[in-house]
């Protein structure tokens, strides 16, 4: 089966396309903006490489087309960081981008559209700070709003031509080599920072407390949701979680400390980040774990773990 993974060169899309060359997938296209061999490391000889940007639709077009795609992981993005500095060039790529990738679906007769959304469709107002799939939708910042415009621009294209899109909302990926500045990236930051022997200062506080998941749960999540009968897809945006109990900021710098000889951690809130300061939310993904079987794999300690083996 021919796939195409957008943002394959990314944080989620490396490991998505790892996961389907393990699974026994050979024909997997990685289209994205810099595809080089230092990015894709050991899966520059068994994926075929394009680079591109998915906000071009000539690109986006001539990707489709080449690749033969059954299936498109639609990963490629901009974050939520950037997304809110630059807010026109993130409507053009995550808004118009993923229009385009679903307009190339429709005309190249591709049969599914996986699309990487975001808790942060959200926002941060959610009353009793539980966060579920028919929550209403209000994001606090561009990035979220275009995630949000995303999943219903797949739903019209779900409802209108019969294209099998489903939507994967991920909480915070946390895993070794994140390097575009997020909300929430100090999670990941936080231990990677430490490994290396750097003093880091976490811009919450110690009580905020936001939904994590491990960088291989979250592409083990993203094929799941690909793999399951469509039959059973309800929902169509499903969200996802990773460990329970969800770890505020404090309890995740106090098991990275545990693990990490004298890592320094300090925590000093940004005055920039207001919304973000004393947030506890958590999820509820029944809906991802009772249509498609969705089961986290990791708690804290073999997140930790698994990360820190990653770096080594």
């Amino acid at each position: 089966m021919a796939t195409l993974i957008t943002g394959g060169a990314g944080f989620v899309g490396l490991e998505v396309a790892r996961q389907l060359l393990a699974a026994g997938e050979t024909e997997i296209t990685v289209f994205s903006r810099n595809p080089s061999p230092a990015r894709l490391g050991d899966l520059t000889d068994r994926v075929t490489a394009v680079a591109g940007d998915v906000g071009n639709y000539s690109h986006v077009l001539d990707v489709v087309k080449a690749s033969k795609a059954e299936v498109i992981y639609h990963l490629g993005a901009m974050l939520s960081v950037p997304s809110d500095a630059d807010p026109a060039s993130a409507i053009q790529t995550n808004a118009m981008g993923t229009f385009y990738v679903l307009e190339a679906a429709r005309l190249f007769d591709v049969r599914q559209v996986i699309f990487s959304s975001s808790i942060g469709t959200y926002g941060y107002d959610i009353e009793g700070g539980e966060l579920t799939d028919t929550a209403l939708q209000r994001p606090s910042l561009f990035y979220g709003a275009t995630k949000a415009f995303g999943e219903h621009m797949g739903l019209v294209f779900k409802r209108k031509y019969g294209l099998d899109f489903r939507g994967i909302r991920y909480p915070s990926v946390i895993g070794p080599g994140v390097t575009t500045p997020g909300m929430v990236q100090y999670t990941s930051w936080m231990i990677e920072e430490s490994a290396k022997g750097n003093p880091f200062t976490v811009w919450t506080t110690p009580e905020t407390r936001v939904p994590i998941m491990y960088i291989t749960e979250a592409a083990t999540a993203t094929v799941q949701l690909a793999q399951a009968p469509l039959e059973n897809i309800k929902m169509v945006n499903y969200l996802v979680d990773g460990m329970k109990p969800t770890p505020n900021a404090g309890e995740l710098a106090e098991a990275v400390r545990a693990r990490i000889q004298n890592a320094q951690i300090d925590f000093v809130p940004d005055p920039s980040r207001p919304m973000l300061h004393g947030r506890s939310q958590t999820i509820d993904d029944s809906c991802a774990r009772e249509e498609w079987g969705w089961q986290p794999t990791h708690d804290l300690a073999r997140m930790i773990d698994d990360f820190l083996a990653a770096l080594s």
